[in-house]
């Protein structure tokens, strides 16, 4: 029934039958429990194997004290793991999944923070994990790192695990012996390509004599274009080549980005699609033996199909997108591609949250890390149907509305405007971010499939929802853009200075064609996030000469945790724009702003035709307290209940639909 045959040719790897060429790539998922997998951790993995992925290589496993960077990471060195690990494989095998676990160590850029050990690398370089430097290894250290690596995959063999997958991404302890760039040993571990292979072929090939030959053994690898003094598409070639040669290693994994240029390790929707299939073109031309698997930003059915019918890999690892949608493989293998739903590549719950040291999640997922509590997209029948109203279509209302629908329940959705998704719907007009739009029309097939009544244009008052009977109702009625334009780092002012001097336009009138701003556009961001600056990319790609103030030291704070902050300052320099860091309006006078530094209170003019503000939004509380006046049982939901990001309302919507 598939539209994508190519994705569903089987593959024998070592002593495995994968059904699919589909992967659920190693990723950090920060779930551990003082270094232990629990059940957050299982149902994470358990739910992607029910949804029919092939393989799954579950998140890295430290493999010596100095390799520890995350807090969720696993416990190194220590068996005690092992019982804990083989629920999640007996769990997984229970669906025909193979299922793996990275080892890694990644060398000189690790993280004192959490270590508290120096980092280890051949040569000593400075990390670009934080600002330490490095220990040069001696040769006992390496011998001693090349025994944790073979006791990490006994451990797993132990565990369950059907092999390993070795770490050399990214430039991370292996692949930093493999560049000359950052291996100036004069030693048997440096100078030839043999020596400088050493390492990796040596544990590689002790892994084999340790495991036999029913233990698949692969390998990933990042790869970037423009940090070609790290590794070149030539350079992987020789390396992989020479491992290929000695038939111990089974697959290479190709991804792309590096330490040094970060932003490319998982791509934000600023960036191409397919991103791995460079390397792993390059590696398909070498290799005799191992299978090569592509991955990176490769999100749809389209992408993997077309990948694997190219010739240029032999699977395809999708992460995100079987993060945003578990079932991902099942849907594309019975026809239902349409019904996926897709990974919007904002990076804001995933990497976002596991640059924070949290455990991981989705935004248009959130059952993602909490299966074990909520399922994933698999729905329990309600115990007696009734009838729903949800009042407002923004991103809670539309979740809410479509987990009730999925229970049993009848479901009315009234929406104020003519089409849904609010303010959400309104980002996907900002560049590049047509993978929300796409969003928006998931849950419309999801609503025609469920039956849910959309009513548009059809504000609600209190009498209006009294008036409707329904059984529960559920207010996700949106925040809104403050009228007085308040600044929060100005705040002995309630309003901005000489806002009566008109000229002075929300970012989502912006977009709604609202505002009359000319030439000359001044943006106050004071989130730090897409809001302010995809407004400010969208007007100076416009051709406008665009000024962003924001309180912040840097355009775009909040986005580092995403890694798409140096994308969206090298865009607006691109184009034009100006930054005044860490300051406020003083005044606007209706032609030009008295800008004021935070730091030494130095005031400076700039002419501008209009100003964009992108501050914190607003709630109206006065449907609430008219429904709280007239005895009406309701529910609080996303933006109504507090202004926030996308994540919480998508969160607030779902949690709310599977408890009504």
């Amino acid at each position: 029934m598939t539209a994508y045959p190519n994705i569903f040719q089987p593959l024998e790897l070592r002593h495995r039958r994968l059904d699919n060429r589909i992967v659920f790539g190693a990723h950090t998922a920060n779930m551990s429990d003082h270094g232990l997998p629990g059940e957050r951790h299982r149902g994470y993995y358990e739910e992607r194997a029910r949804g029919g992925v092939a393989m799954i290589v579950v998140e890295p496993m430290p493999v010596h004290p100095t390799a520890v960077l995350t807090r969720g990471n696993f416990r190194h060195c220590d068996d005690e793991v092992i019982p804990h690990f083989r629920k999640i494989t007996e769990a997984v095998h229970e669906h025909g999944t193979t299922i793996l676990q990275q080892l890694y160590h990644v060398g000189q850029h690790g993280d004192s923070d959490l270590s508290f050990m120096p980092h280890w690398g051949p040569s000593g370089g400075p990390s670009y994990h934080d600002s330490d430097g490095s220990h040069a290894l001696r040769e006992s250290e390496i011998l001693e790192v090349i025994e944790c690596f073979v006791a990490a995959a006994r451990r797993c063999q132990a565990a369950g695990f059907d092999g390993v997958d070795l770490f050399a991404a990214y430039h991370a302890l292996l692949d930093q012996f493999w560049s000359p760039w950052s291996n100036r040993r004069d030693d048997r571990w440096g100078g030839s390509l043999e020596n400088r292979t050493r390492l990796s072929r040596t544990i590689v090939n002790s892994i084999r004599d340790a495991c036999g030959e029913d233990f698949i053994i692969g390998m990933s690898t990042g790869y970037a274009d423009n940090t070609p003094f790290v590794m070149t598409l030539e350079d992987f070639q020789e390396v992989i080549a020479l491992h290929d040669a000695e038939g111990n290693l089974d697959y290479v994994s190709c991804g792309s980005g590096n330490y040094v240029d970060v932003d490319r390790i998982m791509p934000t929707f600023v960036h191409g699609e397919k991103q791995g299939e460079p390397l792993a073109t390059a590696l398909k031309q070498v290799v005799r033996h191992a299978k090569v698997t592509a991955e990176s930003h490769i999100r749809t059915p389209e992408n993997a199909d077309y990948t694997i019918a190219s010739g240029a890999a032999d699977l395809c690892s999708i992460v995100r997108g079987q993060i945003a949608d578990p079932h991902w493989v099942a849907k594309t293998r019975e026809g239902r591609h349409d019904d996926i739903r897709g990974c919007i590549s904002c990076n804001q719950m995933c990497w976002g949250r596991r640059s924070r040291d949290y455990w991981i999640s989705c935004l248009v997922n959130p059952s993602a890390g909490r299966e074990f509590e909520w399922g994933g997209d698999r729905f329990t029948p309600a115990d007696a149907p009734r009838k729903i109203l949800v009042v407002g279509g923004g991103p809670a209302g539309m979740e809410a509305a479509r987990v009730a629908a999925e229970r049993g329940h009848a479901v009315t959705l009234a929406e104020a405007l003519g089409e849904l998704g609010g303010q959400f719907r309104l980002a996907g007009l900002a560049p590049r971010r047509g993978q929300i739009t796409e969003l928006m029309g998931w849950y419309l097939r999801q609503f025609e499939r469920l039956g849910v009544d959309v009513q548009y244009y059809t504000p609600m008052d209190a009498g209006d929802i009294l008036e409707f009977g329904a059984d529960a109702v559920v207010l996700a009625t949106g925040s809104f853009p403050d009228g007085q334009a308040r600044q929060r780092w100005l705040p002995e002012a309630d309003a901005l200075p000489g806002l009566e001097n008109g000229r002075v336009f929300a970012c989502e009138e912006v977009f709604r064609d609202q505002a009359e701003l000319g030439k000359a556009v001044i943006v106050l961001d004071e989130g730090g996030n897409w809001r302010g600056t995809g407004t400010a990319w969208h007007l100076a790609e416009q051709g406008q000469d665009v000024t962003i103030v924001t309180p912040d030291p840097m355009i775009g704070k909040e986005l580092v945790r995403t890694g798409a902050d140096l994308k969206i300052r090298a865009n607006l320099a691109r184009l034009g724009a100006d930054f005044l860091l860490e300051s406020v309006i003083a005044r606007w006078h209706g032609d030009r702003a008295e800008v004021r530094s935070l730091l030494d209170g130095s005031l400076r003019e700039v002419e501008a035709s209009a100003i964009v503000t992108a501050t914190t939004n607003v709630v109206d509380t006065a449907l609430e307290l008219a429904l709280a006046d007239a005895g009406i049982e309701f529910r609080v939901i996303g933006d109504a209940a507090a202004p926030r990001q996308a994540p919480y309302a998508f969160h607030d919507g779902r949690k709310t639909g599977l408890e009504l």
